[in-house]
């Protein structure tokens, strides 16, 4: 833990120092222009969206993360809902944490290590936060509650009745501010969701019951199928494997299932998660999944 708190902070200083870069070299985006951007790439008022971001692609934006997150709010109301991932695990990820001793997940205290827009949002009046040991999100509007509150019941992390199901099932969209397509966790729905017909086993054979705290300051255990580490050296969200993440770019792309624009300075997607779901599944169908490597990828059918 003292490392992780080591890492907070590193964090905190590195991000000062891109805002005084910001400052002296951008100009300053405000609060009505992510609005208007946030518009024109397709969202729309009473939207569902799960956003995933990184605050320094935007811009030098005036009021930081707090004006990005009011901004998102104001785009989709009313009657809009916001959700954010704001995992909290170990560094070593999903099996480090269960292999860590002592860990307990606490929805109102547990940080997160994705950035200053979640983290920021975590201090957001208003917010309901799914009890997880990993993989918590964070959401506030219209179905805040529906979505986050049955994540720690749920059949698996990622399966029937976790946030990203009930997202789909809502017909919710999903954004990426200056990020690529690799933190999706619809990939992982797809794995719990199809555990017989995913083309290579993924997580661990053992089931982990690690402590959280609930609403009240219980102390309950949730279920964890941790991924094996050995499998996911070829996942698209390992820095070395940008040839998955370009290839899934412009199969999506080219599929028109995501939006491209601009939000600030920042690169950015906007999909229909229904659809993004459902056209992994016709992915996985001839094998294509976010752990492939490039000899398969060459060597798909009609590729």
């Amino acid at each position: 833990m003292f490392i992780d708190k080591l890492k907070i902070i590193y964090r905190f200083f590195r991000h000062q120092r891109t805002i005084r870069a910001l400052k002296e070299s951008a100009p300053e985006i405000t609060q009505a222009k992510l609005v208007d951007d946030l518009k024109k790439i397709g969202l729309e008022s009473g939207d569902i969206v799960l956003v995933h971001s990184s605050l320094k692609r935007i811009g030098y934006v005036v009021g930081g993360a707090k004006t990005v997150i009011d901004a998102l709010i104001d785009a989709i109301s009313p009657d809009g809902t916001l959700v954010i991932p704001t995992y909290h695990m170990s560094p070593n990820g999903m099996y480090g944490t269960c292999m860590q001793k002592g860990y307990v997940f606490d929805p109102k205290t547990s940080d997160t290590f994705l950035g200053f827009i979640p983290s920021t949002f975590l201090k957001y009046p208003g917010i309901e936060r799914s009890i997880h040991p990993t993989h918590s999100v964070s959401a506030i509007g219209k179905h805040a509650k529906y979505i986050t509150e049955a994540h720690h019941t749920a059949s698996s992390t990622f399966g029937v009745d976790s946030p990203w199901d009930r997202i789909v099932k809502l017909n919710g969209k999903g954004l990426g501010i200056g990020v690529s397509l690799a933190p999706i966790p619809l990939y992982h729905m797809l794995e719990d969701f199809h555990p017989d017909d995913f083309p290579l086993p993924v997580k661990r054979k053992e089931t982990y019951y690690l402590d959280c705290l609930d609403h009240d300051g219980n102390r309950i255990k949730v279920a964890v199928n941790p991924h094996d580490p050995k499998v996911a050296v070829t996942r698209i969200d390992k820095e070395e494997n940008g040839f998955i993440r370009e290839y899934f770019w412009t199969e999506f792309q080219n599929a028109g299932i995501i939006t491209v624009g601009k939000i600030g300075d920042a690169t950015s997607w906007l999909t229909s998660t229904p659809d993004f779901y459902n056209h992994l599944e016709k992915l996985m169908k001839r094998g294509t999944t976010i752990y492939s490597t490039p000899d398969q990828l060459n060597n798909l059918p009609n590729a």
